[in-house]
């Protein structure tokens, strides 16, 4: 599923992505902007898709079932310089696999504890 989210942005095809996606898919993406339904995240994606120049890439780095209908992808996500995680949450139909939610997360520093400071 993942691979052929990739594959649709990569051409920028609307029709193929939204047969990825459940109807009521939401997205969270880096910016904060909150995608929800399928006709915005197809909307979302192409715009994006637009705006970005860089190579998009994506690695599955884990995957977990939560039953036999749910599963979550954690993956590796890159756009030019710009390196993030995505989380997909799919879930089993009568139709198949559907993408049923995305979480993109662009990490930060990691905080570092104080040190002691003398009295």
């Amino acid at each position: 599923m993942v691979k052929r989210y990739a594959d649709a942005r990569d051409v920028s095809d609307p029709k193929a992505l939204a047969t990825l996606f459940t109807d009521d898919a939401d997205q969270l993406v880096s910016s904060g902007e909150w995608r929800k339904g399928r006709d915005a995240l197809v909307r979302g994606m192409l715009a994006s898709s637009a705006r970005e120049t860089g190579k998009r890439t994506l690695a599955v780095e884990t995957v977990r079932f939560i039953g036999t209908q749910v599963a979550i992808a954690d993956a590796r996500y890159e756009i030019g310089e710009r390196k993030m995680w995505s989380t997909f949450i799919m879930k089993r139909g009568s139709d198949g696999w559907r993408i049923d939610a995305i979480r993109n997360m662009l990490p930060t520093a990691p905080i570092t504890p104080p040190r002691n400071q003398a009295r």
